[in-house]
């Protein structure tokens, strides 16, 4: 990448004010090639054409607030906050006074528009630590962003060189210079009764240029400057102390006790403002080359004996993930000592135990439990889980990258396909969701577990699930809400599904078509659960009926009406018997879910992959 597109208001050839000549300074100080559209004239075309660049908003209160999700969801962009836009004043205190109350422009859904697009940008920068502080208190999911930046006001090299040629020719001093502006927060009318107060002749600085501005101050005694709110960085201050001027200010001047500005070492603040344009484009030079971290985990118990492919799962997370944490929940059958030996062999991989009562009447529930403990160990950016009978082809580790590295920050989790096996590569399942929570950031408080609309408890207190929850659902560790997600399966997509399933043949290829597309362009694990049928049944015989018992806290006796299966108890099940379904399942359908049993005459349709 290597183009930065500058979007505001106006531009210094449109309108000369403090921002204008920021984005000047910055502009002609780039290392990149730059580009310039004004707010108005954004359009959709614009933002599909230039998708590859890194965008930097201004001021863009005449944008087509249509495009703002658009820029959310696709773009890479940083902000440049001059002001304060989520109000709508622009100013907290000018909203206090036009309106004779508080400003609460942060709870309506204009402040919350605005909040989701700076949660969407990859840098902020802020003019002053206290407008900082205001937006942090407002809104503190953007402090937890850490991506801010308190920057300033930023000055061009002309502008430095005009200062130094000014600074070493003084001219005699007389009178004190007040700017004049018909905007209500420059505070002209108590700048000037101040003058008037204290016996002071006035410059007025008035339809001046730049140049001419500073040549003003530098034969100025002082600057009195009385903002009647809150003003982020007024740069005529910080030229007025340039040049030596006396300056009398309020504390609207919200840069005014900042330390680079705060002292009487002329040297320390013009060194920081020096800085200011390295700073920020070696601050938009990371975001550009920004690389995420991602930590992948899975949890295993006795995968030997279960003929998982475990071993699988942990190579294809290699892949792509900086580190693979598994956690063992006590296996007795060599697949925790297999475990180590990987770890000692291979230093990204995390091993660790947590042994927990198997025979426990709950132990359902230790799998949200032992997932969560996984998720624990993760140190990296991005989390990426899977099961121990799930791989992620190599063909999509890079996609995976991809995501993480464009996702919006306003995104916690991402749901991603799942190509579902039936007895083989030939069929894949469409009777289940083709989706699962897999991506998320790294956040203290994504955990998982039962929601609380899911909690249940038993007479002795010890918790179960209601239908709904596996109990592996991603949720808010302090409220146990389910954490929101985004994703590619829409309502469309299902109703295609539902009437494929229900024997529309139509719907059935254009589904096949959709869900080859996504799983061409977006990353899908596939999942081996159905691959080996037989293995499959003797797995429902030998333990998930009891887990759905211990999960749900129902009692099922082995008997011919609960054997979805076979009309026979599993306890009169065979292991011939077993291998003849397995190959009937694989033959004669393409799915089944075995809360009921199967009409073999209304056999489940199937996908093919390419």
């Amino acid at each position: 990448m290597n183009q930065i597109i500058f979007v505001s208001d106006f531009f210094s050839e449109d309108l000369v004010g403090g921002a204008e000549l920021t984005t000047d300074a910055l502009i002609e100080s780039s290392p990149f090639k730059v580009s310039k559209f004004r707010s108005k004239d954004l359009t959709v075309e614009d933002l599909v054409k230039n998708q590859s660049a890194h965008w930097i908003f201004g001021n863009w209160t005449q944008i087509n607030f249509q495009l703002i999700p658009l820029i959310i969801a696709n773009l890479n962009y940083s902000i440049l906050e001059y002001d304060y836009k989520f109000c709508n004043y622009r100013s907290p205190d000018k909203h206090r006074v036009a309106e004779n109350t508080e400003c609460n422009c942060d709870q309506t859904d204009w402040g919350k528009f605005v909040a989701a697009f700076f949660l969407g940008a990859k840098t902020i920068w802020w003019m002053s630590e206290k407008q900082q502080e205001i937006y942090f208190d407002r809104f503190p999911d953007l402090q937890k962003m850490n991506r801010s930046s308190v920057l300033s006001s930023v000055f061009s090299e002309s502008f430095w060189i005009q200062v130094q040629n000014l600074t070493q020719n003084p001219k005699e001093r007389n009178g004190w210079a007040v700017l004049s502006s018909s905007s209500w927060i420059k505070g002209t009318e108590d700048a000037l009764k101040w003058c008037e107060d204290n016996g002071k002749k006035v410059n007025l600085i008035e339809n001046l240029s730049p140049e001419k501005t500073l040549e003003l101050l530098s034969r100025s005694e002082g600057l009195v400057y009385l903002p009647k709110g809150g003003d982020t960085c007024p740069r005529i201050v910080i030229e007025a102390k340039l040049l030596g001027c006396e300056l009398h200010l309020n504390d609207n001047v919200q840069h005014k006790d900042e330390e680079w500005f705060n002292q009487n070492d002329d040297f320390t603040t013009q060194a920081y403002l020096y800085a200011a344009r390295e700073f920020f484009w070696n601050g938009i030079k990371e975001a550009i080359e920004w690389q995420p971290t991602i930590s992948g985990y899975t949890t295993v118990r006795n995968c030997i004996e279960m003929e998982y492919p475990w071993e699988d799962t942990i190579n294809s997370m290699l892949g792509f993930c900086d580190e693979v944490v598994v956690l063992d929940g006590g296996s007795t059958d060599g697949t925790w000592e297999r475990l180590q030996k990987l770890a000692s062999e291979n230093s990204k991989i995390v091993a660790h135990q947590i042994v927990r009562d198997w025979n426990s009447k709950r132990f359902a529930i230790f799998d949200g439990q032992q997932k969560a403990e996984a998720r624990k160990l993760c140190t990296k950016e991005f989390c990426w889980q899977m099961d121990s009978d799930e791989i992620l082809p190599e063909s999509d580790w890079n996609k995976v990258r991809s995501i993480c590295k464009n996702l919006s920050p306003v995104v916690d989790l991402v749901s991603l396909p799942v190509v579902e096996y039936w007895g083989s590569k030939e069929k894949v399942r469409m009777d289940v969701t083709p989706w699962k929570w897999r991506l998320s950031r790294n956040r203290p408080y994504i955990t998982h577990g039962l929601p609380k609309q899911f909690r249940r408890y038993d007479e002795n207190g010890e918790m179960y699930a209601a239908q709904g929850s596996d109990g592996c659902n991603y949720i808010h560790s302090e409220t146990l809400e389910e954490i929101p997600f985004v994703g590619f399966y829409t309502q469309d997509a299902h109703n295609v599904r539902i009437a494929a399933l229900q024997g529309n043949t139509e719907a059935l290829q254009s589904y096949e078509n959709w869900f080859n597309q996504v799983v061409e362009n977006i990353p899908s694990v596939r999942h081996f659960s159905w691959y080996d049928l037989e293995r499959k049944i003797k797995t429902y015989k030998n333990y998930w009926q009891k887990h759905w018992e211990s999960l749900y806290n129902i009692k099922q006796e082995d008997t011919a009406e609960n054997n979805m299966f076979f009309d026979k108890p599993w306890a009169e099940v065979s292991d011939e018997e077993i291998k003849a379904m397995a190959k009937d399942l694989a033959e004669k359908t393409g799915g089944h879910v075995f809360h009921s049993k199967i009409d073999w005459n209304k056999p489940t349709p199937s996908l093919k992959i390419d």
